[in-house]
């Protein structure tokens, strides 16, 4: 029983380490690439990963405003604190529930969507043939979606922003009556223009992450149509842990004694 349990353990740390490098490599060679990248093809990308997610993200970000400003509006007027609540509210979207959660909106549904386009020429053999006629699939498939991700990701967070707070306001100040230059007040009062800038820059490092794992995972989809969904699911599950674990480091690096 435990030369077995150490043989299965033996072999996923091997198996981390090996998709690990693997994954470093491509993330390597894909900056690598980014100089000669198609600029046309990069255009078309952010058309398709970013604004096309936009609705999505504003819904998402919207709701999510107004309920951490109904959850936490009443219970501060109660205790006297009403002139903190726009602050709060603009900190926690600024530097946490906005790039996190727009991470994980994107990676559902842009982190699949590169998995399965990738995985399906990978199995239906478009990839060898882009390697048969001298083309790199790095070059061609992945540097411009990198590109587009990291790009199109600190936009998203700012429309998140914007958005998130306005929902925030709105709750704010017609359910718990709190006074709309008391709600401003407060987020001049208690936020910076780093707690934006300390998001956006988050969603750049989570838009090379889903980008990096959806590619990965295209490009080693299995054959066969359960392959390429096996590898879309992976891609998004992957995805989403290493932003959270990312957004750990980024928060400690960026926020703590700021």
């Amino acid at each position: 029983m435990l030369r077995e349990l150490c043989a299965a353990t033996g072999a996923w740390v091997l198996h981390f380490c090996k998709v690990s490098g693997q994954m470093t490599l491509l993330f390597l060679d894909t900056l690598s690439m980014i100089r000669s990248v198609s600029i046309k093809e990069t255009l078309r990308q952010m058309a398709l990963l970013g604004a096309d997610s936009l609705p999505i993200v504003l819904l998402t970000m919207l709701c999510t405003g107004m309920v951490f400003s109904v959850q936490t509006a009443k219970e501060f007027v109660a205790l006297g604190a009403s002139g903190t609540v726009g602050g709060i509210v603009a900190i926690a979207m600024g530097r946490e529930l906005v790039p996190v959660l727009t991470g994980v909106v994107v990676a559902g549904r842009i982190g699949a969507a590169i998995a399965a386009e990738l995985g399906t020429m990978k199995v239906t053999e478009q990839i060898d043939a882009l390697r048969v006629m001298a083309t790199s699939p790095i070059r061609y498939l992945v540097a411009p979606r990198f590109l587009a991700m990291a790009l199109m990701m600190p936009v998203l967070v700012v429309f998140g922003n914007f958005i998130g707070n306005a929902g925030g306001y709105f709750v704010a100040h017609y359910y718990a009556d709190i006074g709309s230059m008391t709600y401003l007040n407060s987020v001049k009062h208690f936020c910076d223009s780093f707690d934006l800038f300390g998001g956006m820059i988050k969603g750049v490092v989570f838009g090379a992450i889903i980008s990096i794992v959806g590619c990965f995972k295209g490009l080693h989809a299995k054959q066969g149509a359960e392959g390429v969904g096996l590898a879309t699911t992976a891609s998004v599950v992957l995805s989403i842990i290493l932003i959270f674990i990312t957004d750990y480091f980024m928060t400690v690096l960026l926020f703590v004694d700021k």
